[in-house]
């Protein structure tokens, strides 16, 4: 026994172990992850029973979605407020999505397995995945237009589906736009804000120079109230088109709702389709959510804004962290003379490394926002006072912050690519006449650049993650517009920005409806591990070109 302990063979099995475990660990916590947040694309069964407690003198009749059952112990059940069977000890509990939140408040809902009829399944029950008051189910009675009833039962359906993908495209050209049209025409007319103060300001005008510049201020701001007037009645002209549609629905315990076809998103009856049916919906649905914008406080709709958000903050923080880095590692291991200074030096970046995140928010606010934001806006954006422009919390603040966190992985790494390079190999350039800084930059660098990436690498994966420092630097709730739009100068770092891990935050620990935001927690935490992973392949794969390239060079 004691020759085998020696041997060193049960440390090489309790480190396989100790891989093992965290292997399943890892693939065990995505495969968690992907099932809660994928599951919620597909078109789950409605259900339809009674209910009936020994309290209540009739049944009710209740329908929606099946999300989970669990098993309770009936005195926790007590505790909880349930009437509970006398003489039972376990009960079953299920939660119902009963959606119809405008009719309802409580679209969630714990039934008890002992109260409840059998399940019934109708196959005329329609899902309406609507832009306010979460999802609907009912059965369609009548198809309006102009307030007149123009078809019912069966026929009703056949008229909303054939009605339903002209509102859709007529849905869209409404979002154009007030997304992009208005848009532009609104920030046009901030800029002439702007330039109509500084005009007011510019005391180097005469006054005819002055009242001129006005003049022709004033006559683009009246062109540009005539397109936003022309651009808000086809808008308008449009919702009118939207309003004459409409249908009527009857809930399962015989309530009706009218709802007009222009506040409809999507429509579905998940009983009446086939598998081909639902995986082409499932498809649809999580392109929407790829693609879409976020409603309703963040627990619907789309996550592309904080997509592009996080890729953005990710690339510029790239783009900022790695030449300091890199030119900080080459000083230090290259020209800087070692003594304690340089050492002190480098046991402070390794601390660095070790600081809280949260301190770097801090930082970032005091010193990157207020300083020397505020200090731009006075010197560049005088006109815009007291409105801030860099003097507030943006992406282009938060990238930085970001760098600096990450500023000691890149050092460090790049430090220990460095120190690989054998004295050999600078030996022999400098032998052949080559000057120190050509060995440096053509030799050195080049064979470190694997090692570069590697920094690169670990510093993506933190900071795509990171979310307590950008509450302070940069990161909202909901951006309403995005940093990179048709607007000159098209990428506007002076605006807040949307961020994966900060909408996961929100809509798991912030959101009024924590039912509704679950799944939407795990699809979009989901998204993230997913886009750190493409993140990280790709500079892998870059790192993996560098280092055949310069093998291939070196032999």
């Amino acid at each position: 026994m004691n020759r085998w302990f020696k041997s060193g063979t049960p440390w090489i099995w309790l480190n396989a172990g100790a891989v093992a475990a965290s292997l399943v660990m890892v693939f065990g916590l995505i495969l968690m992850i992907a099932v809660n947040g994928l599951s919620f694309f597909w078109p789950s069964e409605v259900i339809e029973f009674e209910y009936q407690t020994e309290q209540d003198s009739e049944p009710r009749r209740v329908m929606g979605e099946l999300q989970r059952s669990e098993t309770m112990t009936a005195q926790a059940m007590r505790d909880a407020g349930f009437t509970v069977p006398e003489g039972q000890d376990i009960v079953v509990r299920h939660l119902i999505k009963r959606g119809n939140r405008d009719l309802d408040s409580r679209d969630f809902q714990w039934y008890l397995d002992d109260f409840m009829s059998e399940w019934e399944r109708p196959r005329d029950v329609v899902v309406l995945e609507r832009l306010q008051w979460g999802d609907f189910f009912g059965y369609i009675r009548e198809y309006q237009e102009d307030g007149e009833t123009v078809a019912e039962g069966a026929e009703a359906r056949t008229a909303f589906e054939e009605r339903m993908p002209q509102t859709r495209e007529l849905v869209q050209q409404i979002q154009r736009i007030e997304r992009i049209e208005i848009g532009r025409v609104n920030f046009d007319l901030e800029r002439l804000r702007i330039a109509q103060r500084g005009v007011e300001r510019a005391e180097e005008l005469s006054l005819e120079e002055r009242g001129q510049r006005q003049e022709e201020l004033e006559a683009e701001r009246e062109e540009l109230d005539a397109r936003y007037a022309e651009l808000e009645a086809e808008r308008n002209a449009l919702r009118d088109e939207l309003a004459r549609f409409a249908i009527v629905l009857e809930t399962a315990d015989g309530q009706h709702a009218t709802i007009p076809l222009s506040r409809i998103v999507n429509a579905w009856w998940p009983n009446d389709m086939s598998v081909p049916a639902k995986l082409r919906h499932y498809v649809v649905a999580f392109w929407d959510f790829m693609t879409g914008f976020p409603r309703e406080a963040n627990t619907e709709g789309g996550i592309l804004p904080a997509i592009f958000g996080t890729v953005l903050m990710v690339i510029l923080m790239s783009i900022v962290v790695t030449p300091f880095g890199v030119l900080a590692a080459i000083y230090l291991r290259e020209y800087a003379k070692q003594g304690p200074l340089v050492r002190t030096i480098r046991i402070s970046v390794n601390n660095l490394a070790g600081v809280p995140s949260i301190v770097f928010g801090v930082f970032g606010l005091g010193f990157f926002v207020y300083l020397i934001g505020g200090n731009i806006d006075q010197i560049f954006f005088r006109d815009a006072l007291p409105s801030p422009t860099f003097g507030s919390p943006a992406i282009i603040w938060a990238s930085l912050t970001l760098a600096l966190l990450t500023l000691p992985v890149v050092i460090v790494s790049t430090e220990e690519g460095l120190t690989r390079i054998g004295a050999s190999i600078r030996h022999g350039s400098l032998a052949l006449g080559a000057t120190k800084a050509e060995t440096l930059w053509r030799l050195i660098v080049p064979l470190s650049a694997p090692a570069m990436m590697t920094g690169l690498i670990l510093a993506v994966a933190r900071a795509a993650g990171e979310v307590a420092p950008l509450m302070l630097v940069g990161v909202v709730k909901l951006a309403p517009t995005l940093p990179l739009d048709g607007n000159f100068p098209y990428l506007h770092l002076d605006r807040a920005f949307m961020h994966l891990g900060f909408h996961i935050f929100d809509v798991g620990f912030q959101s009024p409806n924590v039912e509704a935001g679950r799944p939407l927690v795990y699809a979009t935490a989901l998204v993230l591990v997913m886009l750190i992973i493409v993140l990280n392949l790709t500079a892998i794969s870059i790192r993996n070109y560098l280092r055949e390239k310069y093998r291939a060079d070196s032999d």
